[in-house]
């Protein structure tokens, strides 16, 4: 998983050691993501099924996308569809992907890039692999995490941010058995690129095998962390976990993992995304792609689709699924 990485992880700014005092959140429940297809037919695993939206909250839906490598005429992508009422969180760990909007936003991203899409009011999208991986082939693995947006966001105009790996917060823990990315909010002090409406903290976390990292977490926030590749623990008493499984945790100051000393050949190293923030505590009403309030706010939002509200394919896109988005 290559991602942002540094040669040294000793050069980078290290975590504090956490006092006795501090309490170790528990983990409430461990879930296995199920496989499925999404889009023209790319390979995800859905990490959010089976759990509770309260628990979740402000997040709405995760997906791993991939890992999967190419053959050649096989990268797919994701037809023109809209959104609106939420946020679209798409992290590349390998690879590369492209996005277009109907808003003018849209780019190229690929190892350790970050997409954040703001639909608020509504727009229409694609995302799809650039013309040359669909004619190489090759690895493809990445997430989309969908963030809520609060009632008095949800119409706000449409925003892009094109947050490269580089600029993520990087630090590692005392011993620098660990390489933590902040790509949105702030660990110990150290805050990630993205902005976002509702406080929330997003961190990719590489952990060496045998390794123990102890991250200080708001209390305010939930907490979940969700297993990319690798073997590891959760919480104070090891709770086991492995690829494709999230641990949602309790109340407490920091979250307590570590990646078992054996690891499989193909993940030499326990990669999480971890993921919390501040219940927006607000009703949701979610069906497809909008994410709304209330019932009256869905039909609202179809028949603003329907009608062209939430913007046009641009005539350089047709056919679809043709062509590349140019990087604003």
């Amino acid at each position: 998983m290559p991602a942002i990485t540094v040669d040294n992880v000793l050069v980078l700014p290290r975590l504090p050691r956490l006092d006795e005092a501090t309490t170790i959140r528990p983990v409430r429940t461990v879930t296995t993501a199920p496989s499925g297809f999404e889009g023209e037919g790319f390979p995800v695993r859905r990490a959010f099924a089976g759990v509770s939206t309260a628990d979740l909250d402000p997040f709405i839906h995760l997906d791993q996308m991939g890992e999967v490598d190419y053959a050649p005429g096989e990268p797919k992508g994701t037809p023109w569809h809209p959104h609106r009422g939420f946020e679209t969180v798409t992290y590349i760990i390998d690879g590369v992907f492209d996005h277009q909007d109907s808003n003018g936003g849209g780019g190229t991203i690929t190892d350790g890039d970050t997409q954040w899409m703001t639909a608020g009011s509504g727009l229409l999208h694609i995302e799809a692999p650039p013309e040359h991986l669909v004619v190489s082939g090759g690895l493809f693995h990445g997430t989309q995490l969908w963030v809520n947006l609060p009632r008095s966001a949800k119409m706000n105009p449409p925003r892009y941010q094109d947050i490269r790996g580089r600029e993520s917060a990087l630090l590692t823990t005392p011993d620098g058995g660990a390489l933590i990315r902040v790509i949105a909010g702030e660990v110990a002090g150290h805050r990630g690129p993205g902005s976002t409406f509702t406080p929330i903290t997003i961190t990719h976390v590489t952990v060496q095998p045998g390794a123990q990292v102890d991250l200080p977490w708001r209390p305010d926030f939930n907490a979940l962390v969700y297993v990319l590749g690798g073997r590891g623990t959760v919480g104070a008493d090891r709770r086991p976990v492995r690829t494709g499984q999230l641990a949602v945790h309790g109340p407490g100051d920091a979250l307590r993992f570590g990646a078992n000393t054996t690891q499989d050949s193909n993940t030499p190293a326990l990669d999480l995304y971890i993921m919390g923030g501040q219940p927006i505590r607000e009703p949701v009403a979610q069906y497809g792609p909008f994410v709304m309030n209330t019932r009256d706010e869905l039909l609202k939002a179809f028949e603003d689709f329907q009608a062209g509200r939430l913007g046009v394919i641009p005539t350089e896109r047709l056919p679809h699924t043709g062509g590349q988005g140019a990087r604003p």
